[in-house]
């Protein structure tokens, strides 16, 4: 099935002969594919054929659908719909000719995800690959759990290995929901912990193996925050930050001049200048300590991400990328590549939810 990637632009382009005008039809939903069309959109979209031609961009209107909202865990079978980053979409198109009859056209079970292409992916991206990560090496914290995110519709198996020795093999899933279309793999079994160095995921179609080293990173001195983005390809996906950290708290207030004058004499310890509104967002500046060279386009994708938590605290909170310049870091021009990253939690300091 074709992907739709909604945080680009994906075109259903309509060039019938003698077409003077199109609509479309638009039904988003979580579950299993549709067998047929269910006449239940949620949008309908007309416009009039210019030069014979109609383009519709329907990826704006599918990712308003696409809630993820992560908690924490990665989401296991079943997923539900408010942590699910993918979502089927079914589409009819009816185009009105000049002369004959209307042509209508259906296509169904097209799988939408939270992920995008880049400008050299053209349009409509597709990103085909079972591995959702863009990455062959994962720093692991100590003896943490790693995740490694797949399309479970196009492997085989997931090998864990340790020294060249597979020490488990795990299965994809036989879920037909679109919530259950990416599965995370993790080095645990019956919920207990195993060690290994690499990962092989057997990808289908077209057949072939990605191998991902999991290096585990054992000096940390200061307190490592884990951060939790969802990627280019939809997935949800970690990073650790092993090195320093700072927290520092911005205040903003609004204030307003009382009459403070009773009686023709006032109180100097009441203000004259009264804060009207207070209050705070914490920001972290985090910094990630030595990565190899190979993990930028992972820092990369976090800085593009939209969508960010940290573990902080003994909670996942949702945090906002506030650095704006990503500056590329090479092994040859930097020696050892560390990055630091500001973030600021995406909350008022005091609740003032209402």
């Amino acid at each position: 099935m074709a992907k739709i990637n909604v945080r680009s632009p994906y075109f259903v382009n309509l060039s019938t002969t003698n077409l003077t005008s199109a609509q479309i039809e638009i039904d988003i939903y979580f579950g299993s594919v549709n067998a047929s069309w269910q006449s239940t959109p949620q949008y309908t979209l007309v416009s009039t054929a210019v030069n014979g031609k109609v383009n519709f961009e329907i990826s704006e209107l599918i990712k308003d659908y696409i809630t993820a909202l992560f908690d924490g865990s990665f989401p296991t079978s079943p997923v539900t719909d408010s942590e699910s980053t993918t979502i089927f979409v079914d589409y009819k198109t009816t185009e009105t000719l000049s002369s004959g009859s209307p042509v209508a056209t259906e296509v169904l079970g097209l799988r939408a995800f939270y992920g995008y292409g880049y400008f050299e992916d053209g349009v409509n991206p597709q990103l085909a690959v079972a591995t959702l990560q863009s990455n062959l090496s994962i720093l692991r914290n100590n003896d943490e759990v790693f995740t490694i995110p797949v399309d479970n519709t196009n492997i085989g198996k997931v090998e864990f290995l340790l020294n060249g020795a597979v020490v488990n093999t795990q299965s994809p899933l036989s879920s037909p929901d679109i919530e259950d279309q990416i599965q995370y793999f993790q080095n645990l079994n019956s919920g207990s912990k195993f060690n290994c160095d690499q990962v092989k995921i057997f990808q289908s179609n077209p057949a072939l193996t990605v191998s991902v080293d999991i290096i585990k990173y054992e000096k940390c001195k200061y307190t490592p925050y884990k951060l939790t983005f969802i990627n280019k390809y939809g997935a949800y996906q970690e990073i650790w930050m092993f090195a320093n950290s700072k927290l520092i708290l911005n205040t903003t207030e609004e204030k307003y001049k009382s009459n403070i004058l009773t009686n023709g004499t006032y109180n100097t310890n009441n203000p004259q200048i009264k804060i009207l509104t207070k209050n705070g967002n914490q920001r972290l500046t985090l910094n990630s300590d030595f990565y190899p060279e190979s993990n930028n386009v992972v820092f990369e994708e976090l800085f593009l991400s939209d969508k960010v938590w940290i573990y902080y605290g003994g909670q996942t909170l949702a945090v906002n990328i506030e650095s704006k310049t990503f500056n590329y870091k090479t092994s040859i021009t930097d020696g050892l590549i560390n990055y630091t990253i500001d973030v600021s939690f995406a909350f008022d300091t005091i609740n003032n939810i209402r």
